[in-house]
């Protein structure tokens, strides 16, 4: 076909942006409602005086029923209509909203919760999808999804923020009611601005395998967790191991069946392949180091949790400016180049991250942070428009939920992994400075444990076994910056040479 033949795709208008607009909201929401209910457990525990299991529950099942149910819902919505799906999810959503605000006790505030992230999992692959169905011009799809992920970005950091006003002012249920108007602006104008798309011939749906990947990751996401409060311990990494084990069988069966929910053979392209492992490693290092760095501005720079957050936002509005420029600024510089540049200035964050020590204040976290955020974020936004644009018209929900599983898991695993090596260093130095004497068995076993109850101790034994423990989490955090950086190093490396021959316009070897 000659180049005069070639058919230029359309160019989105007025109503496809609008209609971005509008995909954004939910996608800040999803990811907010991780976060914004952490400022709020003390209200809550005093409210509804949930056990302590039940108060894990109620913080952690969101994100849990998220991460497990993103490939099926991914899928579902290719099946029924992603505009249904979209559509659905968000009543949902609002429903449980407003349940989890008036929850009379615990356990109904653990089923809205559950039920939210269910209902969560249907906004975030569907609005993922639309945006492919709307954009079509590379560079106007690359610009659309850049916008989305920098809008889901921000809900994760603006969720502490915006709690903690709401908490000033009204009770803890008000967290919860932030999304209703918002859910019920999505369901008023998706009709009108939103296109509809179902693949033509989808197919049975594969349960089996639908069941299988919500048991294989929940038991990964639930041990990588426990892991990260409790150590290296048998059960959580029993837990993880089996987790990995229904994986297994869930990819092998993914090629025995008709309609498989999740496309293997997208990973046999060198793009789709090293991207998803950026998508992954860069989670680990912004949901690791991101932990931790809080930690630290609270504990150790003693800022109060709303300053913690105030210090998060020059990093997060970094990355937002970096994600909406590099593809109008990069768009002759081919993916690779691109990947390669972000994933180098977020390793020369990370360790400058490294360079922290107990007295140094919030300088080298927060100027470290910009860098992370400001290479990385750009570098995930590009990994999920490269996914998605590979994966054929019927099938790009389950390509987006691709990429959003390879993140939840990448966030889960950087707190488990980098929080556990932190955690070792603690240990190590604060063995020997908790005296056996003068404190009860139980508060010096917690002290070497964690920095927050060395402090309660500290109270009782002087100013000396805090500083000790601010040293001790301090150099726990660098080390876990310097093996975050070595894991973004090897990334480079591979992202360099797979894709040293791609070129700007998407060709090339794949």
């Amino acid at each position: 076909m000659s180049t005069t033949d070639t058919v230029t795709p359309a160019r989105a208008g007025r109503r496809e942006w609008l209609g971005l607009a509008i995909l954004s909201l939910p996608a800040l929401l999803v990811s907010m409602d991780l976060t914004v209910l952490h400022l709020a457990a003390p209200a809550i525990s005093a409210d509804l005086r949930p056990s302590a299991a039940q108060l894990l529950w109620i913080v952690d099942i969101y994100g849990f029923l998220i991460a497990g149910f993103l490939i099926t819902m991914g899928t579902l919505g290719d099946r029924i209509g992603r505009r249904l799906l979209l559509l659905t999810g968000a009543a949902a959503f609002g429903v449980a909203s407003v349940v989890a605000a008036f929850s009379p006790n615990a356990e109904t505030l653990i089923a809205a919760r559950a039920l939210l992230g269910v209902a969560g999992a249907t906004l975030a692959p569907s609005t993922v999808a639309l945006v492919r169905n709307m954009f079509h011009d590379s560079a106007q799809r690359t610009t659309a999804i850049s916008i989305w992920f920098m809008s889901f970005m921000a809900g994760s950091a603006i969720g502490p923020l915006i709690g903690g006003a709401l908490l000033e002012v009204a009770w803890w249920g008000s967290t919860f009611l932030i999304g209703v108007p918002v859910m019920v602006l999505l369901l008023a104008l998706g009709p009108v601005l939103l296109p509809e798309y179902r693949a033509p011939l989808p197919g049975r749906m594969d349960l089996l395998g639908g069941l299988t990947a919500l048991v294989a990751i929940l038991s990964i996401v639930y041990g990588l967790k426990r892991v990260a409060e409790h150590g290296l311990t048998v059960a959580p990494l029993v837990t993880v191991a089996v987790g990995l084990v229904l994986g297994t069988v869930f990819l092998r069966r993914q090629r025995t069946v008709a309609a498989p929910l999740l496309d293997l053979d997208l990973f046999r392209l060198r793009t789709v392949s090293v991207s998803v492992l950026a998508l992954t490693i860069g989670a680990v290092a912004v949901g690791g180091v991101g932990y931790l760095s809080a930690q630290y501005l609270q504990l150790v720079a003693d800022q109060s949790p709303f300053m913690a957050g105030l210090w998060m936002l020059p990093p997060l509005l970094t990355g937002i400016i970096t994600t909406i420029v590099t593809p109008i600024v990069g768009h002759r510089i081919g993916p690779g180049a691109r990947t390669t540049l972000g994933l180098v200035v977020a390793t020369i964050g990370l360790l400058v991250v490294s360079r922290t020590n107990d007295d140094s204040g919030v300088g080298y976290v927060v100027a470290g942070l910009v860098l992370l955020f400001g290479g990385i974020m750009p570098v995930l936004a590009l990994g999920v428009d490269i996914v998605v644009a590979a994966a054929p018209p019927a099938r790009t929900g389950a390509a987006s939920a691709i990429t959003e599983t390879a993140q939840e898991l990448g966030i889960a695993l950087g707190i488990a992994v980098l929080g556990s090596i932190t955690t070792a260093i603690y240990r190590q130095q604060m063995r020997d400075v908790v005296p056996p004497e003068g404190v009860p068995a139980d508060a010096a076993e917690a002290a070497r444990t964690t920095l927050g109850a060395a402090g309660e101790v500290s109270a009782q034994l002087g100013p000396a076994l805090l500083e000790s423990a601010e040293r001790a989490f301090t150099d726990g955090m660098r080390l876990a910056a310097v093996a975050s950086a070595v894991m973004l190093t090897i990334t480079v490396v591979i992202a360099a040479v797979a894709l040293r021959r791609v070129q700007a316009t998407g060709g090339g070897p794949h």
